[in-house]
């Protein structure tokens, strides 16, 4: 495979877009030139460009510059809410291209361009994206550029849609294409002050790699690694200019987002920090790393400033937004450590994820000042019993008790196989010879869970615990720790908190159990206090996992 299936992509120092790179610009930042200086990938999410760009741009970037090789990768830029963001507007917009509007007084595809029109288009109002540009870019002959480059793009994507409309279908990758738009334009808007390279990655993957792949198929890691390489090399031609680079690399085989979902702009940064060796993959977020418990409910919950791969990967499967699994293991495989910091505090140390929880954390890139002792335990902690994708506050608890006329193997086998065929995720389970208490989401559609337990009272007594909430305990010291789980459940007894159901991971780093959802937040608290708070100055946490 080789990297000039790709086409240049649009650089600028002072123009946007030109085919020839002007001179640089006076006070504008430029990567360091040492030969020496280890790359960095720095990516930053929806909600940061879309609230801190101009911090970003101005601030945060430039900071990094004279030390390192910096790479920015970002995501499309989100609104007010989730739902309003760049992404699910230009999803939305997918959706109304194919809707017909039986209104004598608007042309085929009016009635939908103009749902995207409302947000992204100057021809009818400034946009969030230009609004965005202008609080933003300084210098006018470049700003000037950048509202040309949006219009021209939000018409290519009316153009696109309309061309959907008329051909009455979106295929999976033209969905890709429409979703690409919005890095696109959250790219062009981090430019501000630094010699920068817009790269678009639309055509990283050459489209001989799609040949004799069919919908059933998935991905595999030479796959990923052969798109690390290919993005590294495209990244290594751009000099000293500070490469800026779309979170979209597809379409992929088999669709990007059917085959790796909304998650793909962190993936892209991991495998471009795989690709080049970089010493440390930077993501930026809203919040200043993980704690120990959730500060919204826990006041003294406290920052962990290193944690190990297999904790936070603990912590993204019962809902906390760390970083996914797989995505994570892109990097730490290749010995990177991921950390975690903070658009709104960009001096702080954040959370790493390092390969080695033992590191030093003084010995990494970008720590300013000495960690406290005091929060460096010997494994981590964090509570939280709410996410974006998974609410552990509103948890169904289903029970279902044998009705003796099966073998156990057959009473489990046919729970298991009703479950599978109804597509239904159970977070946790607790199982004897003939009885099953499972928990699942409470968001699971109404009719489905109603086949579900029609089906299973074929197997057995079923009852349903509905409100309920997940606690869970995590620490890889968690271990060779003696009556850690005693104390965790001898807390919630003393506290009148009535356990539904108990389950210990398989990787014994994990302990979790089921409470009325109206305790969650009393819960956190008593076992934060009991299992977590330091008890003697200089007592470095020994009871230390995260709290869910």
């Amino acid at each position: 495979m080789s990297v000039a299936s790709t086409p240049p992509s649009s650089s600028r120092s002072s123009s946007l877009s030109s085919a020839g790179a002007p001179p640089t610009p006076p006070n504008m930042h430029q990567n360091t030139i040492d030969p020496a200086a280890e790359w960095l990938v720095q990516k930053f999410g929806g909600t940061s460009v879309g609230k801190f760009a101009a911090q970003i741009a101005e601030t945060i970037i430039p900071e990094y510059l004279d030390q390192h090789k910096v790479v920015i990768v970002c995501s499309a830029r989100s609104g007010s809410t989730k739902a309003l963001g760049t992404t699910n507007l230009l999803l939305r917009a997918a959706g109304e291209a194919l809707k017909r509007d039986n209104s004598a007084s608007e042309t085929p595809g009016d009635s939908s361009i103009s749902r995207l029109t409302q947000y992204s288009s100057p021809f009818t109002s400034p946009g969030k994206h230009v609004n965005a540009a202008r609080s933003v870019i300084r210098k006018p002959e470049i700003l000037k550029e950048l509202e040309a480059e949006i219009d021209r793009d939000c018409e290519s994507i009316r153009s696109f849609l309309f061309a959907t409309q008329i051909i009455d279908e979106i295929s999976p990758r033209s969905r890709d294409s429409i979703v690409g738009f919005g890095e696109r334009l959250g790219c062009k808007l981090m430019t501000a002050n630094v010699d920068a390279e817009f790269v678009s990655l639309e055509n990283v993957i050459p489209a001989a790699e799609g040949e004799n792949f069919s919908d059933s198929d998935t991905l595999d890691q030479d796959f990923y690694d052969r798109v690390a390489e290919l993005v590294a090399e495209r990244i290594k031609q751009c000099g000293s200019r500070v490469p800026v680079v779309t979170g979209f690399f597809g379409p992929v085989p088999g669709s990007l987002l059917k085959q790796i979902g909304r998650g793909y702009t962190d993936l892209l940064a991991a495998l471009m920090a795989a690709g080049l060796g970089a010493s440390e993959l930077q993501i930026w977020k809203e919040v200043d790393g993980i704690f120990t418990a959730d500060p919204r409910k826990v006041p003294t919950a406290r920052l962990i400033p290193i944690i190990s791969p297999e904790e936070a990967a603990e912590l993204t499967y019962y809902g906390s937004e760390v970083v996914h699994p797989f995505t994570m293991d892109q990097v730490i495989r290749r010995k990177i450590p991921i950390r975690i910091k903070n658009v709104e505090n960009p001096t702080g140390g954040g959370t790493v994820i390092h390969p080695d929880p033992d590191f030093d954390l003084s010995h990494l890139n970008g720590t300013e000042s000495p960690v406290p002792a005091v929060a460096v335990p010997s494994f981590v902690p964090f509570a939280s019993p709410t996410g974006d994708k998974h609410n552990r506050e509103h948890i169904i608890v289903l029970n279902v008790n044998s009705n003796r006329k099966n073998v156990s193997h057959g009473f489990l086998a046919s729970i298991f196989g009703t479950l599978d065929r109804y597509g239904v995720v159970v977070d946790l389970i607790s199982t004897s010879e003939v009885y099953v208490s499972m928990a699942i989401e409470e968001n699971l559609d109404k009719k489905v869970l109603e086949r579900v337990v029609r089906e299973l009272k074929k197997t057995g007594t079923v009852t349903v615990a509905r409100d309920m909430a997940i606690l869970s305990l995590v620490g890889r010291s968690m271990r060779n720790m003696i009556g850690i789980s005693g104390r965790m459940f001898t807390t919630l007894g003393q506290g009148n908190v009535n356990i539904e159901m108990i389950s210990q991971g398989a990787n014994e780093i994990n302990i979790s159990c089921v409470i009325d959802g109206r305790d969650a937040v009393k819960a956190l608290n008593l076992i934060h206090q009991a299992c977590l708070q330091i008890k003697h100055e200089g007592e470095r946490g020994r009871i230390g996992p995260w709290l869910f």
